[in-house]
């Protein structure tokens, strides 16, 4: 079987590192997406196990289209009934990029449509009531080649379950998790997060420090899909507990704001983590060492000037922010994310280097120091 792994852009890397972690054959590799070989067991351990994707899917078919009638007729020409039942409610959704049939909408209806004609030759019927199990037939038109997927995961990964609301500007977790996956968490070296907010990135580094897989607990929607036998989400399950090792890392999230730290720690025990995580009332702009002679790492996202503060106010903060760190920890490794394209120059400091990323959609910057000082 081949599946499709859906990512925000940039993240690529992290997620074919976690194609790979699992044992599955990569085939391919684009902009928001990785393509890679398993069997039916992957649809479980990939859904419980990614870390840094946003949806998994098993690919139905590829092909060329260049009219709705070539669509149409290349879609009935798939093997639904395979997953989906004659009671199914079936959602149909996708994009178009760079190509001649460029409207979603019309596209969604003509594969609607073609999916129907489809089960209606398998099963011999043409009265589907669509009362039973939710399946989301995905598309992906790019330079007219189309891809019918079905979409295993249901809400995005990246709701992970443990965060029902967040702050004003929330950081997802699948990005947060790749923040610490580049500052190289381990024992010996302090993971601050001065900015904490509601907790995604304190939370995400205890979450890899115990190696516990980030979809243990929410649920999916394949999880209802009757082609896959319960006993494989159970092996998924407990194979990932089993993964699970013991905590040594020492995290720290910090934030001026008393309410939403509270937020932060109710986050982290519906994670089972806060035991992991310590948790304090601190201003970013006066930053010191947790404790003498500590080493340690920050990673972090400060307040975006267009969304939570002022722009002058926000280019403030990252003046104070970027002082206190150079007289109280000159020698950390920082990892900072953020929208403003100005930030190294009012944080004080030429980054070693510099990602793009996306957060949702918004273009983020990820400001890597992590050269020794002169």
């Amino acid at each position: 079987m081949r599946f499709v792994t859906s990512c925000l852009f940039g993240l690529e890397k992290f997620v074919g590192e976690d194609v790979d972690k699992l044992g599955y054959k990569r085939i391919d590799t684009m902009d928001g997406r990785v393509t890679f070989e398993g069997d039916i067991s992957a649809v479980a351990r990939c859904n419980v196990n990614f870390r840094y994707s946003e949806r998994v899917y098993i690919k139905l078919g590829e092909f060329e289209a260049f009219s709705f009638t070539e669509l149409f007729d290349n879609v009935e020409k798939l093997k639904f009934s395979d997953f989906i039942n004659q009671d199914d409610v079936i959602i149909v959704t996708g994009s178009s990029v760079r190509s001649k049939l460029f409207s979603v909408r019309d596209c969604q209806s003509i594969i609607k449509k073609a999916v129907i004609k489809s089960l209606e030759k398998s099963y011999g019927v043409t009265f589907f009531p669509e009362t039973g199990v939710k399946k989301r037939i995905e598309f992906f038109i790019f330079n007219d080649r189309v891809s019918i997927m079905l979409d295993t995961s249901g809400a995005p990964l990246h709701k992970r379950g443990y965060r029902p609301t967040a702050g004003v500007a929330p950081l997802r977790e699948t990005l947060a998790s790749s923040m610490v996956n580049l500052s190289r968490l381990r024992e010996g070296v302090a993971t601050v997060d001065p900015f904490c907010g509601s907790g995604t990135i304190p939370i995400e580094a205890a979450l890899m420090s115990i190696n516990r897989a980030p979809g243990l607990n929410r649920k999916f929607d394949s999880m209802d899909f009757d082609f896959i036998p319960k006993k494989i989400w159970n092996n998924a399950l407990e194979e990932a507990k089993d993964n699970e090792t013991e905590g040594k890392v020492e995290i720290f999230g910090y934030d001026i704001d008393s309410n939403v730290l509270e937020l932060a720690k109710e986050n982290a025990k519906r994670a089972g983590v806060e035991h992991l995580i310590r948790f304090e009332v601190k201003n970013a702009e006066k930053f010191v060492s947790p404790y003498e002679n500590c080493r340690g790492t920050i990673v972090t996202n400060p307040p975006y000037g267009e969304r939570m503060l002022e722009k002058k106010e926000a280019e403030q903060l990252f003046r104070n922010f970027g002082k206190a760190v150079r007289e109280n920890v000159p020698n950390w490794k920082m990892y900072i994310i953020n929208s403003h394209e100005e930030f190294e120059r009012c944080f004080g400091k030429r980054a070693d280097k510099v990602r793009k990323l996306y957060n949702g959609m918004i273009k983020c910057y990820l400001y890597q120091y992590f050269k020794t000082p002169k």
